[in-house]
């Protein structure tokens, strides 16, 4: 989160996109998607292409339970789905299993997926073997956590620049989450990796040119429909074109964080504030047929300001109220 921030399975790679919408807490269901990529549209948009890139019936709002500030569970769940929300995503380890349950029972908002809340701290690409062993344990219980409430995804944070070179971080933290792999196919969890600013296959001192190639290739070497992105909007516009990374990445993206960002101010902003180029994030959305979640990374607050992010969503992705 950058806001104050071995076995593998046999499963069809149209999966890699997982889990979609699901109406209950035991009715995940596989939706396999076709992520080929639309021809390029011509350079004088109509009206009617125009109105091809809105994302309405392709993409689900969903937040990070955290940025709802209410007193228990059923509150929140229930303040979400006021504010127009479909689902919450939880911090993992520590989900309250039992209130969740009650929750989406109540309400119909369900879990789409979870947070893996310890991995800047105790991370894959440590050089201690230790640490490691910690940040695995961790990912298999958010994985169980998930699974218990009806997610189909965790979102994970790989490693740091910090913790060694380029290749020992890209290689201890591959080999750490493989380890995970049979757990997450058993139970039917992805592992979905986010782009945020940790020194790692972007170059953190960059411009704004650069390409989603080693992200790519990272998840790549994971040889799994198991493992993708939920790949962060807002964090990479500071290193290039949110568009061309959609683009390049394609049925790798399982899911979506969207915040917004200012290259001229250097900040992160509302959704929709600041220059993120939301236009053609949408239309390179809709040519890899993106269908599934977005989950709102921003500053929360009350019942309004959950409904304000909820309109501002409407309004960068073209969606419906």
């Amino acid at each position: 989160m950058e806001i104050s921030n071995s076995d593998q399975t046999t499963i069809s790679t149209d999966t890699r996109r997982g889990f979609i919408k699901k109406t209950a807490i035991a009715g995940i269901s596989l939706a396999p998607i076709a992520g080929q990529l639309a021809s390029a549209a011509p350079a004088t948009v109509t009206a009617a292409a125009k109105a091809s890139n809105s994302l309405d019936g392709k993409l689900f709002k969903t937040l990070k339970f955290g940025m709802i500030k209410g007193k228990s569970v059923m509150e929140r769940f229930q303040m979400a789905k006021d504010a127009g929300f479909e689902a919450v995503e939880f911090n993992t380890p520590g989900v309250p299993i039992e209130e969740a349950k009650a929750a989406i029972a109540a309400t119909g908002i369900i879990v789409d997926g979870t947070v893996c809340g310890t991995h800047w701290a105790v991370r894959h690409s440590d050089p201690k073997p230790e640490v490691r062993a910690k940040a695995l344990a961790d990912l298999k219980k958010s994985i169980e956590e998930t699974h218990a409430v009806g997610g189909s995804s965790v979102l994970l944070v790989v490693g740091h620049g910090k913790d060694g070179t380029h290749d020992e971080v890209w290689s201890r933290s591959v080999a750490n989450i493989k380890l995970a792999l049979p757990l997450a196919g058993k139970l039917g969890i992805s592992i979905v990796i986010e782009n945020v600013w940790n020194h790692f296959c972007y170059d953190h001192n960059g411009g704004s040119d650069q390409t989603a190639e080693l992200l790519a290739n990272y998840v790549d070497e994971f040889n799994s429909p198991l493992v993708g992105l939920q790949f962060d909007i807002g964090n990479h516009w500071k290193y290039g074109s949110m568009g061309d990374w959609i683009r390049h990445l394609g049925k790798r993206i399982i899911k979506l964080d969207v915040k917004g960002f200012s290259r001229e101010k250097n900040k992160f902003t509302k959704i929709g504030e600041g220059d993120l180029d939301f236009a053609d994030v949408r239309k390179a959305l809709t040519e890899i047929n993106y269908h599934g979640w977005c989950a709102a990374e921003v500053g929360g607050g009350d019942l309004n300001r959950l409904k304000e992010i909820s309109a501002n969503m409407n309004k960068a992705f073209g969606l419906n109220d």
